[in-house]
């Protein structure tokens, strides 16, 4: 039975990683793809092999039993089984929630998805009190936060870019002075991205001080200044003669030079989210299976190398099979991208997400870089945003909780009538 049981587990992990890959991590290089600065053959590859090395290498060995504290875990430790149907059918609940929302193309919260199937088995196996409703109101709460916060730096941080070099008489004369520049700001950010967001597991377990605190924010500058520094020489050997090309002519060589960087910005949210995100959405799985061995509940668990390594493969599975879809709305159905508007838009989210994580505030990684790309569609007027795709997308989010809660429900009371009969 106990076998049974957790080749069940292991099923409902993998489908739970393959919904991430082709919902969550389609968002991360949706910009690059939409901007055409790669193909999506090359994006699910790079994508697949960052979000695999953070979730692998990098990612977190320990998980909360009951995901993001929503629910008291006093109420369920003296039911160990009530607690393993419950975690398994949230996983299974989120997991067919995540699944339909890719179909229709929608990009959803992984974490949001999860909070709501836990809410529901919650309610039903420790009554309404069981729920931390305080942090619930926090999750609410980021549904506006963050998008708006997104939207509004890459709102501003494009207008930048349009004042310093698109929108002047020579593009290519000022990019060659400006992008520089430029280059050197946005690695900064990413390389602070990493550190505190994709290393951030590795430095608690192996004490790495170097990617701590001011550490970490001189290591990033230096890392910054001297790809700055370095692209000073490139940009100037490859724009050199073309400041006398139409001027439409001479946004083109400018938004190619912008589109390795793009790439560059999408692989590294794709790293930050395998290591950061990805262990804690297969958590629930590595939860299950220490109940079913043990037949005990403890409040943090380990998560295996290879629940890791199931969910790495796992999403990277469903990003070749099914992530074209919510790419498809993220990256070319809610506004025209381009390269210089892809960086706006990751730098944005990527800064967004640094802060209110330092502040402690929770959010989500897939709202703030939506968030993002309505700001650099907005920066040219509202009539650049597909205001019908906003909608539904917004539509989408409101209703994730409350339907994975009414999925996981079911799930669970499927299972409870089964299992302990």
């Amino acid at each position: 039975m106990t076998f049974i049981l957790i080749s069940l587990t292991v099923t409902l992990g993998f489908y739970m990683a393959w919904n991430i890959g082709a919902n969550d991590v389609a968002n991360s290089m949706a910009d690059a793809v939409g901007s055409r600065s790669i193909t999506i053959r090359n994006a699910i590859i790079a994508a697949s092999i960052c979000e695999f090395s953070g979730a692998v290498l990098v990612g977190s060995h320990v998980t909360d039993t009951i995901r993001k504290g929503i629910v008291a875990p006093e109420m369920l430790s003296a039911h160990p089984e009530i607690l393993a149907i419950g975690m398994a059918s949230a996983l299974l609940g989120a997991a067919v929630w995540l699944h339909i929302a890719s179909w229709i193309g929608m990009p959803v919260s992984t974490t949001h998805s999860i909070v709501g199937a836990i809410i529901g088995f919650g309610i039903v196996a420790a009554g309404w009190h069981s729920v931390h409703w305080a942090k619930f109101g926090q999750i609410v709460a980021s549904w506006f936060i963050s998008p708006i916060a997104g939207g509004l730096l890459a709102f501003s941080i494009f207008r930048l870019i349009v004042w310093l070099i698109l929108g002047r008489s020579s593009p290519i004369n000022a990019a060659i002075r400006i992008a520089p520049s430029i280059i050197a700001f946005v690695t900064t950010v990413m390389a602070l991205s990493i550190f505190f967001k994709g290393l951030k597991h590795a430095v608690g377990e192996h004490h790495l001080i170097l990617f701590t605190g001011w550490r970490a924010f001189a290591l990033s500058a230096a890392i910054g200044v001297l790809v700055g520094l370095a692209s000073t020489f490139v940009l100037a050997r490859r724009l050199s003669g073309k400041h006398s090309l139409p001027y439409a002519s001479q946004l083109e060589e400018v938004e190619k030079v912008f589109a390795p960087l793009v790439v560059f910005t999408s692989c590294c949210v794709a790293f930050a989210h395998g290591s950061n995100d990805v262990a804690n959405a297969v958590g629930p799985l590595a939860a299950v299976v220490d109940i079913i061995r043990s037949g005990s509940v403890k409040m943090r668990v380990g998560v295996p190398l290879w629940v890791l390594i199931l969910g790495g493969s796992g999403i990277v599975v469903g990003l070749a099979t099914y992530g074209y879809r919510v790419m498809r709305t993220v990256g070319d159905k809610i506004t025209q991208l381009t390269p210089s508007r892809g960086i706006a838009a990751d730098v944005a989210a990527a800064t967004t997400v640094l802060v209110c994580s330092r502040l402690k505030l929770p959010v989500s990684t897939t709202h703030t870089l939506v968030g993002a790309i309505f700001g650099v569609g907005l920066a040219r007027g509202l009539a650049a945003v597909d205001r019908s795709i906003a909608r539904k997308i917004i539509a989408s989010w409101l209703i994730t909780v409350p339907a994975a809660a009414a999925v996981g429900l079911f799930f669970f009371l499927i299972g409870r009538a089964l299992l302990l009969r």
